[in-house]
């Protein structure tokens, strides 16, 4: 059982858990994931680390809550417990021999994105970071990359951050003044990152997204997370989850993404029918 040691609501829709679970503190890299299960009957869901410190011996994890898991695993405070929490999983980023490299984080793909300019920034990388929003209401991890980072850019669709647009508006007005980048990471909605990798491919800039697709057992046997990568077949969850973006087949993981809709629709809306249930009867 891996014990909850601290909860935090971010915005409405996010929260972070800290979890104390020493041997995948110990092992832990920026870029890497977890696979969780909230109980017995409950689904494996992978998560993206979001922070790790091995003296603590803690995990840290952000997650919107979307769907009947995440609902289940809001639903626990500190001092509760997970029954399952797997890994370290997946290849850590490459922050090694990085300069100046541009981190763009959409939405709760920020909290991936933080980990990663972390890492970088420990190595001695100058960071600039973009990070997009629907809105200010949902705006996360903004003082954690302002710790990390020597240049930080905060976009909304509404206006309401301050200035409206995409961080692809943003990425483009950099480059056009000059900025030169060794690389762009992106992380975030799969569009998102497909409209970056698009702009950087015109500059001729290296650019690594970070792929999240459907996952179930997290080492390659059950190929749920296979994506199109140069033409290839690759696996999400060993071979990632960094892929080249101009080499990722967007479109296709667009429409695997939308696979098992249906069905999460239903688990979602069965477990807000047991929670009123229980509401009632309390």
């Amino acid at each position: 059982m891996y014990r909850i040691v601290e909860k935090q609501r971010l915005n409405p829709t996010v929260s972070k858990m800290v979890i104390a679970a020493p041997k995948i503190a110990r092992k832990a890299q920026a870029g890497q994931f977890v696979i969780l299960r909230v109980d017995e009957v409950g689904e494996r869901i992978p998560l993206t680390i979001a922070d790790y410190d091995a003296s603590a011996g803690t995990i840290t994890i952000i997650y919107q809550i979307v769907g009947a898991t995440t609902m289940k695993l809001d639903r626990l405070e500190v001092g509760d417990a997970l029954l399952d929490f797997v890994g370290p999983l997946g290849r850590p980023s490459e922050v090694e021999h990085l300069r100046n490299v541009c981190v763009i984080g959409g939405g709760v793909g920020c909290a991936i994105a933080y980990p990663t300019a972390k890492a970088l920034h420990a190595h001695g990388a100058n960071v600039t970071v973009i990070s997009g929003f629907r809105t200010q209401e949902l705006v996360i991890l903004q003082k954690e990359f302002a710790a990390v980072a020597c240049d930080v850019h905060l976009v909304s669709d509404d206006g309401s951050t301050g200035r409206q647009g995409l961080v692809t508006d943003v990425l483009k007005e950099l480059l056009d003044g000059g900025a030169c980048f060794d690389e762009v990471i992106a992380i975030g909605p799969l569009v998102m990152m497909k409209f970056v990798a698009q702009l950087t491919k015109q500059y001729g800039i290296k650019t690594v997204v970070s792929m999240n697709p459907i996952m179930i057992d997290g080492t390659g046997m059950c190929g749920g997370c296979r994506l199109r990568v140069g033409g290839q077949t690759r696996f999400a969850c060993v071979d990632g989850p960094d892929f080249d973006g101009h080499e990722v087949d967007f479109d296709e993981a667009i429409a695997r993404s939308s696979t098992y809709r249906k069905q999460e629709e239903h688990a979602r809306e069965a477990l807000c029918n047991l929670m009123n249930q229980e509401v009632r009867e309390v």
